[in-house]
């Protein structure tokens, strides 16, 4: 799963939920796509070495190269997306790291916070919002649908209020 509860060795009533997209393709394997591509489409080249017509495919071929390995690049830029889940004993903090630097904060008193599961009418499929203080915000969008669900169970257990200790 894309994402990593944390807990303090103590015992407080306290969590950390890190959550970021999902890459099924790591770097290495980036690299390694563009070689195959570059390999293979230079296949149809062979047979024109020595000729004029070489050069006026050659142009093109290397465009096309250039764009999936533009196309493969915005994609890892525009999936830098981070969102840190604090769970405290008073209060639920969000926030939210855009590929682009900024940050997006939202905080609640954790008694009023709830976890809200949107089977149909979001952005997504099983979209899931935090709501509280008059505000609700979207978590875990870039999650698979499978994902999203099962981490709404595990947001609503987390979000209920602690229990009081007895002894």
């Amino acid at each position: 799963m894309p994402y990593e509860w944390t807990s303090p060795p103590d015992q407080n009533p306290q969590a950390r939920l890190t959550l970021w997209p999902h890459r099924s393709l790591p770097r290495r394997g980036f690299a390694a796509f563009v070689l195959a591509t570059f390999t293979l489409i230079t296949v149809p080249l062979y047979p024109l070495l020595g000729t004029v017509v070489l050069w006026g495919l050659l142009p093109f071929l290397m465009l096309a190269l250039a764009g999936v390995w533009w196309g493969l690049e915005h994609s890892y830029r525009s999936a830098n997306i981070t969102e840190v889940l604090e769970i405290g004993p008073e209060t639920v903090h969000l926030v939210r790291t855009n590929p682009r630097g900024d940050v997006q904060e939202w905080e609640c008193n954790r008694y009023w916070a709830r976890a809200t599961i949107h089977p149909t009418g979001g952005p997504v499929a099983h979209y899931i919002t935090l709501k509280g203080r008059g505000r609700e915000v979207e978590i875990g969008a870039f999650l698979s649908e499978g994902e999203r669900k099962v981490l709404y169970g595990e947001l609503a257990d987390a979000l209920r209020p602690p229990r009081p200790m007895t002894g």
